[in-house]
């Protein structure tokens, strides 16, 4: 059953690429809108499985396979970030073969995330990583614009370093653990194999750069702000966190146990990251850039929360994973959509977006208020268990940290909507209107998660969506 989420799409793919006739372009779309749809039942559905198999002709190259609650968060989110992107981008992409291209491009980035958190071996988790990179880099550069292009190039060198480090990981926890599996590694590293332990350090230094934390961020925003808009809601969304984030909560949740050393490690880096990106973020003029190093920020209450060392650290982690991924989703699908009625997303050159766009300054706030954890949004929840896992695991300095930056990112925030959506109107914004429907359905249903999940928040261990929590008990 794990494999048909593989499978599923690839057939998908040859599918849609036959020489059909006619309108293939809203083909694609609805193509990809079934196969988002089927994640989000498959994260709700899908069983708790186990399995491992063996590479033909290679058997020390074992491959895993797990079915379990984190397995189905990234699930659910890879499902609505990838059904909100592609709606924006049957909106905002005019020429037909373009909109083919993305969805095309679109179902690999499926195919190389589902593959991505439904492994449990380095080998092939470090293979379906860089599926989902190279699919990246293309739907980058997918207008062959100027800035595009530059952006993919830094992506793609950095990424090359992640590669090759991660790469070499693996080789090292082959040669002194046996093969490459979760189980295999987590071995190795009670035994106290310091070759394990080295593979594992820095096949982690490849997923910060993935995941575009501080100190290797320098491809992020260029990536998020000179994409096409509906790249950037993808990239935003999920792709970063499925191919560097998720991995490093996987590794916390089902590798290592409880180390000093690696649990300050990630301390310094999400705590770093906090700063960098919020500090960052507040001197940018263009939203694409200052929501990019926003999402820098994020990342690194997601990294802090797993330096935590505790379960509740990972489970804050998740959570705060699934709701970065649909409230950044929203403010790049808002943004694409002022973009769409402006031309531009360069604040100096908005004001009064708000009476002109009620709608999209109404989810803009909404995904403003859950990023700075502002009750009652699921943000705030997610950030509140952060915080009481650093204090309960002896962090207090750190969980101190976390408060304060929450504060920078709603001051950021509140700048940010002074000069775009209130204030006094340009001339330019004195003639626009609300966005097109193909904007405001994602936006929208985005909004709505993040508000439902806010609000009903006490009773999701009550429900099917016990999942987003990892199905464990909270400290209260």
């Amino acid at each position: 059953m794990l494999a048909l989420l593989v499978l599923v799409p690839i057939a998908v793919l040859l599918l849609m690429n036959l020489p059909w006739r006619g309108a293939r372009s809203q083909a694609y779309t609805m193509g990809v809108l079934a196969l988002a749809f089927a994640e989000i039942f498959a994260a709700i559905a899908l069983p708790a499985l186990v399995g491992v198999g063996e590479i033909p002709f290679l058997s020390e190259l074992r491959f895993g396979l797990v079915a379990d609650d984190l397995t189905r968060v990234l699930l659910a989110s890879i499902g609505v970030v990838v059904g909100a992107a592609m709606l924006v981008g049957q909106e905002s992409m005019k020429d037909e073969r373009q909109r083919c291209n993305f969805a095309s491009l679109l179902i690999v980035s499926i195919t190389g995330m589902n593959a991505t958190v439904l492994l449990s071996d380095f080998f092939s988790l470090y293979v379906f990583i860089e599926v989902t990179a190279v699919a990246s880099f293309i739907l980058i550069a997918l207008d062959r614009g100027v800035l595009a292009v530059e952006g993919a190039f830094r992506y793609l060198v950095l990424s090359a370093v992640a590669t090759a480090l991660m790469l070499g990981a693996v080789g090292l926890m082959l040669m002194s653990a046996g093969d490459t599996t979760f189980d295999a590694v987590r071995s190795g590293l009670a035994g106290g194999t310091s070759l394990v332990r080295l593979g594992l350090a820095v096949f982690m230094l490849g997923l910060f750069i993935k995941g575009g934390t501080v100190p290797f961020h320098a491809w992020l925003p260029g990536a998020y702000s000179a994409a096409p808009p509906a790249v950037s809601v993808l990239l935003s969304g999920i792709v970063t966190k499925a191919s560097g984030i998720y991995a490093l909560i996987r590794i916390a949740w089902s590798v290592y146990v409880p180390d000093e050393q690696i649990s300050l490690v990630l301390l310094v880096v999400g705590t770093v990251s906090i700063i960098v990106g919020a500090v960052a973020a507040m001197g940018q003029t263009d939203l694409k850039r200052m929501y990019a190093y926003s999402s820098i920020s994020q990342v690194g209450y997601i990294v802090l929360a797993l330096g935590a060392g505790t379960e509740l650290g990972v489970v804050a982690a998740t959570f705060h994973l699934f709701n970065h991924s649909i409230f950044k989703s929203l403010l790049f699908v808002d943004s694409a959509a002022i973009e769409s009625r402006l031309g531009t997303t360069d604040m100096t050159r908005m004001g009064g977006i708000g009476g002109k766009m009620p709608i999209t300054g109404t989810t803009a706030s909404i995904a403003m208020l859950s990023a700075a954890g502002i009750p009652p949004f699921a943000g705030f929840w997610s950030k509140l268990l952060i915080i009481i896992a650093l204090w309960k695991s002896a962090h207090i300095g750190f969980a101190v940290i976390a408060v304060m930056a929450s504060m920078l990112t709603l001051g950021y925030f509140l700048v940010m909507q002074q000069k775009a959506f209130f204030g006094k109107p340009s001339i330019e914004v004195g003639a626009i209107g609300e966005a097109s429907i193909g904007y405001l359905v994602p936006a929208i249903a985005l909004a709505a998660i993040t508000v439902l999940a806010g609000v009903l928040f006490p009773f999701l261990l009550d429900s099917s969506c016990s999942f987003l929590l990892l199905g464990k008990a909270l400290p209260w």
